[in-house]
């Protein structure tokens, strides 16, 4: 019996829209690629990418500009995806290379000029509280672009930043910076910003939700969201998909499940508080090394199954 076809992330352990865009078509014409387990790299998976085999593919990005000339490739083929893409309007200081918000919302509406509003989620996330990056800085930020999305998409996330074990010291230095010590999430101080958040998103017929939140925010009118939703592809497809929780995945995430792609220590935004990347210039040196021709996002990993020359 064949196999149902499976969701697939692109992805939550880099941004392949924005650096890795040929690399990705070109797998998708070779219709698989390899992808190292991230605790082993000799350890790989061989996903398909036929279509015959992707049920939808889920794009996370900051920047899908590099993607947009082969989105029509991608519907000749008859493959279904739909984008998560982070706008913000956070200082250089927390985000140093994401696109300026004048061209995020550029790409925004290109974007949605091709596939529609209901295949394009916004995220405004995650969420960093600092002296600069305070409660009233993120109303404003959310508003200014919640106004200039209106019409475009219909479904905003948003979650609060985690502590991880890679980003401690680089939340540390950024502490350490005039104007930018970081702030916890205080239900007392920070709940008022968000109903305001879900007031400002309700009035321009966007549905708010959380993403992987252990505090519950649905008496604020936010729902636990599923980035990765069984449900909404439905409603955007037409098509039934695993209704399965993604055991991979944090206990507060209720993502179904799929098959990710990409790989750590890839993306070269340099956001203070990625928990995909552990080093920055070791992320610069995948970045630069890798084969647009490859099976693999990184380099230095072979095909067993592919003869040798």
């Amino acid at each position: 019996m064949k196999a149902k076809p499976k969701i697939i992330s692109a992805s939550r352990r880099t941004d392949i829209p924005a650096f890795y865009a040929e690399w990705f078509i070109n797998r998708v014409r070779a219709g698989y690629c390899l992808t190292p387990n991230p605790y082993n790299r000799k350890q790989l998976s061989r996903i398909s990418l036929m279509p015959s085999d992707v049920a939808v593919i889920v794009f996370w990005t900051r920047n899908p500009r590099p993607m947009l000339p082969y989105l029509k490739e991608l519907d000749d083929c008859g493959i279904h995806y739909y984008f998560q893409f982070t706008v913000m309007k956070n200082p250089r200081k927390i985000d140093p290379h994401t696109p300026s918000l004048q061209a995020a919302l550029e790409t925004f509406r290109r974007l949605v000029e091709h596939v529609g509003p209901h295949r394009v989620i916004w995220r405004y996330d995650p969420i960093i509280f600092t002296e600069t990056t305070n409660r009233e800085f993120h109303l404003e930020a959310f508003a200014d672009i919640a106004d200039q999305l209106e019409n475009l998409t219909h479904r905003c996330v948003i979650g609060i930043v985690d502590a991880y074990r890679k980003t401690k010291s680089r939340m540390l230095s950024l502490s350490n910076m005039p104007g930018f010590k970081v702030e916890e999430y205080q239900p007392s101080l920070h709940e008022t910003m968000l109903r305001k958040m879900q007031d400002i998103a309700s009035k321009r017929g966007m549905e708010l939700t959380s993403c992987a939140e252990e505090i519950t925010l649905s008496h604020l009118g936010i729902k636990l969201g599923k980035c990765i939703d069984d449900e909404y592809i439905r409603a955007a497809f037409d098509i039934d998909v695993t209704h399965r929780k993604d055991k991979g995945q944090r206990e507060a995430c209720g993502c179904v499940e799929s098959r990710d792609i990409g790989v750590y220590d890839t993306c070269i935004l340099g956001c203070k508080y990625c928990y995909a990347t552990s080093s920055f210039d070791k992320a610069l040196l995948n970045y630069q090394e890798h084969g647009k021709e490859a099976p693999s996002l990184i380099n230095g990993i072979e095909d067993p199954e592919q003869p040798s020359a």
